[in-house]
């Protein structure tokens, strides 16, 4: 794609791909408000005046954009006195990414364009305790046909990976269940691999992102239940991360000192209650579970909004949404005495969500999003 340089260093060096049209944080603004304008458009004025920069500098930078081919004109606008004005958009082809949603037990890849739409998509089983070479084939396979879809658009490929790990550094810990991935460099063994920048995160926060990004506002909590149990945070719309990737390690809150034991090796975590419940076939009990865990992250961190997803929670959305909103409601009215609670619904997106949260971690950034990459470096072979 005209506007797209992969750079390469040595050994041990970072690379990454740098859009040329993307030379500063004001045309990471005015491509942002391309982006959200749709295919209406935006006026250079509308541009000048809700970026704050002067019209000649709008001009410089949307004539950039027009040459590497991320903007054109979508028509003309009346205008109030003078000549009518042009109406600039978004070209939502000039790039692409590939969203990655690395599970316990299954694959999503899909392969998303600048506005974010999926164009498309494989989807696969995969076992996460076969051996890093094996699951690492199993990614490269569906993502290297999607990488050759797209061609030289593709800007790079995020991950969404179960918990703990380092997004920064790409490197997973001890994830739940799977001990023996615990430092395995999964960015920059992919990146061997696919030959582009990846950038690696938590599945719950990859959703959150994608959410936020997608229009969520102000602060809110996105819950994963499915092999897993996940939160991902955005506090005043950007990604809450904590310093070491640690924040929404929500499933492994405890619940009950006595209970059931859990594979990171506490006991009565809300993450084992809630799979032994729906273990039993008892989806309502798994509701309340993730209920009492939901409040108590309401009232630690004053949310404006809960919002549900994960396989297990779309097998069965009514239960899981009556459910954790009951719970809450309950807390409210116990605690305030006014009936005041926090929304629950479910998350936008269904089973893509993840994966396409995965791609915004490539794109965020070129729209002035910085939480998308974090503050790891998008590092390619």
């Amino acid at each position: 794609m005209a506007g797209v340089n992969r750079t390469r260093s040595g050994p041990g060096g970072a690379a990454g791909a740098n859009l040329l049209a993307v030379r500063s944080h004001n045309t990471a603004l005015v491509l942002d408000l391309l982006r959200t304008a749709g295919g209406a458009g935006i006026s250079r004025l509308e541009l000048a005046e809700r970026t704050g920069l002067t019209p000649q500098a709008v001009s410089k930078i949307t004539a950039r954009l027009r040459d590497e081919g991320f903007a054109a004109e979508a028509g003309r606008r009346a205008s109030t006195g003078g000549k009518p004005a042009t109406v600039l958009r978004l070209v939502p082809d000039a790039g692409h990414a590939v969203g990655i949603q690395l599970d316990r037990d299954e694959l999503r890849v899909v392969l998303v364009d600048l506005e974010g739409a999926v164009v498309a998509e494989r989807h696969a089983a995969v076992d996460l305790g076969a051996g890093a070479e094996a699951v690492l084939a199993a990614v490269a396979e569906p993502a290297g046909e999607l990488i050759g879809l797209g061609g030289d658009s593709v800007l790079g490929a995020g991950v969404a990976a179960p918990g703990p790990l380092d997004h920064v550094h790409g490197v997973l810990h001890r994830v739940t269940g799977f001990p023996e991935w615990d430092g395995f460099p999964l960015r920059d063994a992919l990146a061997e691999r696919l030959g582009v920048p990846v950038v690696v995160d938590k599945d719950s926060n990859a959703a959150a992102l994608g959410l936020a990004v997608g229009g969520e506002h102000g602060s809110f909590a996105c819950l994963l239940l499915g092999t897993g149990l996940g939160a991902g945070l955005v506090i005043g719309d950007s990604v809450h991360r904590g310093a070491r990737t640690g924040a929404g390690e929500f499933g492994h809150q405890v619940l009950q000192l006595d209970g059931p034991p859990c594979h990171c090796g506490n006991r009565g975590c809300i993450e084992a209650l809630c799979l032994a419940a729906m273990a039993r076939g008892e989806a309502g009990e798994a509701a309340r579970i993730l209920g009492v865990g939901a409040a108590n992250l309401a009232g630690l961190l004053d949310i404006d909004l809960v919002l549900l997803g994960g396989r297990t929670i779309a097998a069965d959305p009514e239960t899981f949404v009556h459910g954790v909103a009951a719970v809450l409601d309950e807390r409210a009215r116990r605690e305030s005495g006014l009936g005041t609670t926090v929304p629950v619904r479910l998350a936008p997106g269904g089973d893509r969500g993840v994966a396409v949260g995965a791609a915004h971690l490539l794109l965020a950034p070129l729209f002035g999003r910085a939480e998308g990459g974090g503050g790891g470096e998008a590092v390619g072979s």
